[in-house]
C-alpha cells in the first residue's frame, strides 16, 4: 500500500536519493550529462533537510511512501516564484508547483495524479485559487499534466550548466476541481 502524506525531516535522506535518481533517469539526454552526473544523494539531502525545516516550506512538501520501499515520489509547492505573462498576479492568488517526481518502478500506478491532488489541496488552503507548473519542453511529462488538465500557459529560456533550456509552463484555473484525467474527444 502507498499512501500520500506530509513529508517530515526524517524523509530528507529518500526525497533526496529520489530526486538524484528521477533526474539522472528522466533528463538524461534533455540536460547537459556534467550536471546529471555532478548530482549529489548528500548535497540533495542537506538541500530537502534544510526546506523541511522551515515550517512554511514544509507545509508545501508530500511523498508518496510505500510500506515496503519507502518514500517512492515527492512533490512540493508554495507561492508563485514566476509568473507566465500570460497570467495576471493581481487578479488571482496563484500557486506553484515546484517538483513532482515518481521512481520509474513506481509510475503509471496513479501516484503522480495522488501527489498532484495533494499539492493543490495545500494550495487551496493557503489561499490559492490557480497553480502554475514549470517544466522542461522537451520533457515527455508534459503530457501527463495535460491530461490532468493543465494548459499552456507561457514559454521561458533557462540556463542550465552553462546550457539554454527551453521551460513551459502549465496552468490550473480551477484548484477546486477534482483532479480527473481529461477525456479526449474523438476529434483530439
Amino acid at each position: 500500500m502507498i499512501r500520500i502524506r506530509r513529508a517530515r525531516r526524517a524523509d530528507a535522506a529518500a526525497i533526496g536519493r529520489v530526486h538524484v535518481e528521477t533526474w539522472q533517469s528522466s533528463y538524461a539526454g534533455l540536460l547537459p550529462d556534467s550536471m546529471l552526473a555532478g548530482m549529489s544523494d548528500v548535497r540533495q539531502t542537506a538541500w530537502w533537510s534544510r526546506s523541511l525545516g522551515d515550517a512554511v516550506e514544509a507545509r508545501g512538501i508530500f511523498v508518496a511512501d510505500d510500506e515496503d520501499a519507502g518514500v517512492v515520489g515527492f512533490g512540493s509547492c508554495g507561492a508563485v516564484r514566476d509568473m507566465p505573462e500570460g497570467l495576471d498576479g493581481t487578479e488571482t492568488r496563484a500557486g506553484e508547483v515546484y517538483t513532482l517526481y515518481v521512481e520509474p518502478d513506481f509510475q503509471n500506478l496513479g501516484l503522480g495524479r495522488r501527489l498532484l491532488d495533494a499539492l493543490f489541496r495545500q494550495l487551496r488552503a493557503d489561499g490559492c485559487d490557480v497553480a502554475v507548473l514549470w517544466m522542461l519542453a522537451t520533457n515527455p511529462a508534459r503530457f501527463f499534466y495535460e491530461g490532468m488538465g493543465g494548459g499552456f500557459a507561457g514559454q521561458r529560456t533557462d540556463t542550465m550548466a552553462g546550457q539554454d533550456v527551453e521551460e513551459i509552463a502549465f496552468v490550473w484555473r480551477n484548484l477546486a476541481m477534482p483532479l480527473m484525467r481529461r477525456k479526449l474527444a474523438p476529434e483530439d
